[in-house]
């Protein structure tokens, strides 16, 4: 009697084991789909030979064909999710057997393939997200104007989390700031961004916040907040000439380096030529940032000057403007020029903010623009490139010091830190 006490609560456990829960609901509703598409396919064939599985056929003219295994496992997005099936196959016939239920090749059904045209028409370009999810979710969906701002809500208490977040556990070598402008309230105001480049080579985001992109003192906010929650200071900086975070930077550690970005030089510098010398000029110019050597770089920029002083001098003075800032990144890896020459390799990974924010200019609030970017971010950071030669990270990080791209052996080398930062033009 015991003994049969004991089974029943074992099968009493499994089976409260086996029933779904909250939280277990959406994979519990996506498997038993799953099976019953399956037990589907399998009565297809059953239906389509005569027989089930394993059995012989019964009478001289029952239909040919015999069943040989599966195809391989096929994912299949549906309305409720995306589910694998295993098609069943079928030999020994006239022609080939293709199901009723799952043709060949299709990959999702046809309510899917409707609804993704939708999905962008109305979210992304319009903004609808309304219509989109009712598309996705249906028409009884409980998709009220108070529903949506308890998400929105959510995501903003995830938001200001992750903004409150101790940075002393993080080890960052070079970063890049910008600023990303999505019709808030000020014509001025700007969401300001920090990303960093850690040890390993991976890249972060550091930071989000809202303020001015031309203010010193929204910048020096930024900055101090960041030094706040544990991050270490660095020594140089890489952006264009037109950014407050020079005023920032030059007020918070003035001792820092500083390193232009070489795109946005080389365009002011071709705006004051004419038309016609463009070509010429820009196959000279072109070539100095790639020069091997800070030597050869000026010597380019010298032969520039001497052909185009008397034609036009303000082009002339506009490349020499800085130039000791132009050329800081010889002081660093040669493996690591091609991130810090340019701010290209800041903005395209924000091309995933470009696109959201450029098709979607109607941020009243600055905070709904900071939490959706945030998002954005949080998404776009898993496929941020990470940084050639990661191992010569940690040289950079520890104070080694670098001529020309190659290291300079020094008994007692400073500490020496990068960061750079840019911003995102519209």
């Amino acid at each position: 009697m015991q003994s049969i006490n004991r089974a029943a609560r074992r099968r009493s456990r499994r089976e409260l084991a086996n029933r779904p829960l909250w939280g277990t609901l959406e994979e519990f509703a996506r498997d038993r789909i799953q099976t019953w598409l399956q037990d589907v396919l399998e009565e297809e064939v059953t239906e389509l030979l005569g027989r089930g599985r394993s059995k012989r056929r019964a009478v001289v003219d029952a239909p040919a064909g015999y069943r040989n295994g599966h195809g391989k496992t096929r994912r299949l997005s549906m309305m409720a999710g995306t589910i694998e099936v295993k098609r069943p196959r079928v030999r020994g016939l006239e022609q080939r057997f293709e199901s009723r239920l799952l043709p060949l090749f299709v990959r999702r059904t046809e309510a899917v393939s409707e609804l993704l045209p939708q999905l962008y028409l109305h979210g992304l370009a319009q903004g609808d997200f309304e219509l989109a999810l009712r598309g996705l979710l249906g028409d009884g969906a409980p998709l009220s104007a108070s529903s949506i701002e308890r998400l929105r809500a959510k995501w903003q208490l995830e938001f200001e989390g992750w903004r409150s977040r101790q940075l002393d556990n993080l080890e960052v070598v070079y970063a890049d700031g910008l600023y990303v402008k999505a019709g808030l309230e000020d014509s001025k105001a700007a969401l300001l961004v920090i990303v960093g480049a850690l040890r390993d080579g991976r890249k972060v985001v550091l930071a989000i916040e809202s303020g001015q992109r031309e203010s010193k003192e929204s910048w020096a906010r930024v900055l101090r907040d960041l030094f706040a929650r544990g991050l270490r200071p660095w020594q140089a900086t890489v952006a264009d000439g037109h950014l407050g975070i020079w005023s920032a930077l030059g007020e918070v550690f003035p001792d820092g380096a500083e390193q232009r970005c070489w795109n946005h030089r080389l365009t002011n510098v071709i705006d004051h030529l004419p038309k016609k010398e463009w070509s010429a000029a820009k196959e000279l110019l072109r070539k100095m940032p790639y020069a091997l050597s800070r030597a050869e770089c000026e010597r380019l920029r010298d032969q520039f000057a001497t052909r185009y002083r008397q034609l036009c001098p303000k082009a002339v003075e506009t490349l020499s403007r800085d130039w000791e800032r132009m050329v800081t990144f010889y002081r660093f890896p040669k493996d690591h020029w091609i991130h810090l020459r340019t701010t290209n390799p800041v903005e395209s990974p924000f091309s995933a903010v470009r696109l959201r924010t450029d098709a979607a200019r109607r941020y009243k609030k600055v905070a709904n623009a900071e939490a959706l970017i945030w998002k954005i971010l949080m998404i776009a950071e898993k496929k941020f490139r990470c940084l050639n030669s990661p191992q010569l990270l940690a040289a950079v990080y520890d104070g080694q010091l670098f001529e020309d791209g190659m290291p300079v052996n020094e008994t007692t080398p400073k500490p020496r830190r990068l960061i750079s930062f840019t911003h995102l033009l519209r």
